[in-house]
């Protein structure tokens, strides 16, 4: 069965750290209608982080761009969250989702562990990725707060 969203939101911002914590506010702001737990709402914030801050980071390098958030809830409490760069691109996914894999400089205090910390708060993660074109991570999580109705 075909899942139908019930609500759909769209934030594009440009590719500023400082617009880091606007998409993780936007994100809880658009769970809320769910009543998420707290950790619920905790790990959708810690995860569209880490999937921002590597477009930033790693998409927009020594460029300027645009992120694109998109979420979308559906009527069985999923909230699908798609972040989208048209950066750098990733030259090998498997690679970059290894734990502790970095493109950083040496010279740049970076973990490696975006995507680890991604999958450990969501439920679902994707990665589709072409280099010189860009990224795009998409995840969701099934809430246990109030069912929405369409």
């Amino acid at each position: 069965m075909k899942k139908i969203p019930i609500n759909e939101c769209k934030v594009q911002f440009p590719a500023l750290s400082r617009n880091e914590g606007l998409s993780r506010s936007a994100a809880a702001a658009f769970a809320l209608q769910c009543d998420p737990t707290v950790e619920e709402t905790a790990a959708i914030k810690t995860a569209v982080s880490e999937a921002v801050t590597n477009a930033i980071v790693h998409g927009y390098r020594d460029t300027n761009g645009i992120v694109e958030l998109l979420m979308r809830l559906y009527s069985d409490n999923t909230i699908y969250i798609q972040i989208k760069d048209k950066g750098a691109g990733i030259a090998d996914i498997k690679l970059a989702m290894e734990p502790m894999y970095t493109t950083a400089p040496a010279d740049e205090e970076r973990s490696g562990l975006g995507f680890t910390v991604m999958e450990s708060f969501m439920d679902k993660v994707r990665v589709r990725s072409a280099e010189g074109k860009g990224t795009v991570v998409t995840m969701e999580k099934k809430l246990s707060g109030k069912k929405n109705d369409a």
